[in-house]
């Protein structure tokens, strides 16, 4: 752009000079005038693409964004890439024919009144996926809680090979199983029940996000609205006891003046059974199902129906803090993986840490985004992992 502006002025004054229409002087004086508005105009749009690539470059790492709860437009700093596709048949995976009495009879069994705290996880996926990240979170639970119980649903993991995944915690005494769900035995009697016929008949669309992904949100909901107890996502490291935790959902944001919550998360919940929050939970899944928004059915479900009812009578639950489960957000979490570079860094990652012992009862590793990242020997997870461990082999990435 600036030598087309040059050019052009050149070729005017060029034209001037051929035809002699003014004097010397008069020429001097505008080729000097001509001369100092393309030197503006060079050094004033240098200034103006530097300014603004400063501002597009500036780095957002200690935000965490908020989004609209009932947006429907989930555009972040990252993408969902779905990769699976949503044909009924995923819903065999969460039940069908000749597994209620199976489950009922199992699960009553499992939770035993001896039992220190009642965990329980989701897990869709094949079994062989079933990694060392994973198997560390279940370290974590016994770390913390050496007699409590921690049922694993999921079809894949009841199987020969799952035994064999669970295996060496049960030989060192510990109480953890893997039961196929039946979600309807969960959802029945609830508004859940005829939401889940209609997705089955053809009724609903399930959308395009995945179907397996909505139901395990639905089911945890479920699950422990029947047993109570405490739900972990699979990338949860517990970090102390829940032992005197009752009744409570973690923040994930907060308005930074008043300190409000703005969002909630569902990969921590920890419920009493019939817990009318959860089945307000269900009765919200039913009826605005939306299966193409990512997070509409999860979290920010979760964030709706608490928002709605806080304060009101019989809804009594405890909203923490980000620090007691998600103390490092998604877009910091790298930085506990990797050895700091520099003093600074250092600093930042011990405060942190040291934030967490002393407040945190969980740390969210947002496995969606650090999967791929290694834990370095002397960062900030590798004392994580060795001192939340029971089996304590070595864990790089999952």
């Amino acid at each position: 752009m600036d030598n087309v502006i040059a050019t052009k002025v050149t070729a005017m004054f060029n034209h001037r000079r051929l035809n002699r229409s003014r004097s010397s002087l008069s020429t001097a004086f505008a080729a000097s005038v001509i001369s100092l508005i393309v030197f503006t105009i060079f050094i004033v749009s240098h200034v103006l693409v530097r300014d603004f690539s400063e501002v597009v470059t500036i780095e957002i790492k200690t935000v965490v964004p908020y989004l609209p709860l009932r947006s429907e437009k989930e555009q972040s700093n990252y993408t969902i890439t779905v990769t699976e596709d949503n044909n009924l048949h995923v819903i065999d995976v969460f039940g069908g024919r000749d597994v209620s009495e199976k489950f009922q009879q199992r699960a009553t069994e499992f939770l035993r009144d001896d039992c220190e705290v009642n965990f329980m996880m989701t897990w869709i996926s094949p079994a062989e996926m079933f990694g060392k990240r994973e198997v560390l979170s279940v370290e974590s639970v016994f770390k913390s809680h050496p007699r409590g119980c921690l049922i694993i649903l999921s079809s894949t993991l009841d199987s020969p090979l799952g035994f064999r995944i669970l295996k060496p915690f049960l030989d060192r005494g510990y109480r953890v199983t893997a039961i196929t769900p039946d979600l309807p035995f969960l959802l029945k009697d609830t508004a859940g029940e005829s939401w889940l016929e209609e997705i089955q008949t053809g009724k609903r669309d399930p959308g395009k996000i995945s179907l397996a992904q909505n139901l395990s949100n639905l089911m945890r909901l479920a699950y422990l609205f029947k047993f109570g107890g405490v739900y972990l996502d699979t990338d949860m490291i517990v970090l102390k006891s829940f032992k005197h935790l009752r009744n409570v959902i973690g923040a994930q944001t907060l308005e930074p003046v008043s300190r409000n919550w703005t969002r909630l998360n569902n990969a921590v919940l920890i419920f009493d059974k019939n817990h009318p929050l959860l089945l307000k939970c269900i009765e919200e899944f039913a009826l605005t199902f939306n299966g193409n928004v990512w997070g509409h059915n999860g979290p920010y479900l979760v964030s709706r129906v608490a928002r709605s009812v806080e304060g009101a009578k019989g809804y009594n639950f405890t909203v923490m803090t980000p620090s007691a489960f998600y103390s490092v957000n998604w877009v910091e979490i790298e930085k506990l993986f990797k050895v700091p570079r520099t003093e600074k860094d250092l600093k930042r990652v011990q405060v942190k840490v040291l934030e967490m012992e002393r407040r945190s009862y969980g740390l969210h590793l947002w496995n969606k985004f650090s999967s791929k990242f290694e834990i370095e020997q002397g960062s900030a997870m590798d004392k994580i992992v060795s001192d939340h461990c029971v089996i304590c082999e070595k864990v790089t990435v999952s």
